[in-house]
C-alpha cells in the first residue's frame, strides 16, 4: 500500500483544511471517498471498478439496492453507500456528466454540491474527491478540476457550520494531481 503523496495543503479562513494528494483513492483515510459513479451505479470500470474490487461486493449490492428503492441517480446527483472493506466509512457516488452531453460544468457543479450535501447530512469529518468525469467520461482534467474545487470552496463558504474540516481531492495519476495542484493554486487565495 502506498502513501499519498501531498501536492498541496491549504488552510481557508473558516478552518478547513484542503489538500491536493496523489495517490489511491482506495486507500484514503477519510471518512468518505467520493466514486465517479455512473446513474445506474454499476461500478466496472475506472475508479467505481476500483473501489468495488476494493470494497468488496456489499457496495454493488448497497448501490442496486438504492437504484431498486429509488431509480437511477440522476447525473448531477449523489448517493451514498457503506465503505465495504474500504477505510473509508462511505462511499459517495456522484454522478457526473458525460463530457459532451450538455450543460456538462452545471451537471458536474451540482455532482459535488450533492456529494458534499450528502457528507454534511451523514456529519462526515473528512472527504476525498477524485477527479470526478475527468477519466472515462472524458472531460477535460482542467476544467473538471477547476469546477470541483471551485464548487467546494463555494460549499464551504457558504456553509459555515457544516460538519466537513478536511477536504482531499485525490487522483492515482500524476497528471491529474498535477493538473488538480495547478487548478488549486490559482483558485486559493494567496496567504
Amino acid at each position: 500500500m502506498t502513501t499519498a503523496r501531498i501536492l498541496l495543503e491549504y488552510t481557508l479562513p473558516t478552518g478547513q483544511l484542503i489538500r491536493v494528494v496523489q495517490g489511491d483513492l482506495t486507500t484514503e483515510t477519510s471518512e468518505a471517498i467520493v466514486n465517479a459513479a455512473n446513474e445506474r451505479l454499476q461500478h466496472g470500470g475506472g475508479v467505481a471498478g476500483a473501489i468495488r474490487r476494493q470494497g468488496g461486493e456489499v457496495i454493488q449490492q448497497e448501490s442496486d439496492a438504492s437504484v431498486q428503492q429509488h431509480g437511477p441517480v440522476r447525473t448531477g446527483s449523489a448517493a451514498i453507500t457503506s465503505a465495504g472493506k474500504l477505510a473509508a466509512r462511505y462511499v459517495i457516488h456522484a454522478v457526473g456528466p458525460v463530457w459532451g452531453s450538455g450543460d456538462d460544468e452545471h451537471k458536474l457543479a451540482s455532482a459535488v454540491r450533492s456529494a458534499l450535501t450528502l457528507a454534511n447530512e451523514h456529519q462526515v469529518k473528512s472527504i476525498s474527491i477524485p477527479g470526478i468525469s475527468s477519466g472515462i467520461f472524458g472531460g477535460p482534467k482542467d476544467i473538471c478540476a477547476r469546477i470541483i474545487i471551485q464548487t467546494t470552496l463555494d460549499y464551504l463558504r457558504q456553509n459555515p457550520t457544516t460538519s466537513l474540516q478536511e477536504v482531499r481531492f485525490c487522483n492515482i495519476d500524476s497528471l491529474t494531481a498535477t493538473t488538480f495542484m495547478q487548478e488549486a493554486q490559482k483558485l486559493l487565495p494567496s496567504k
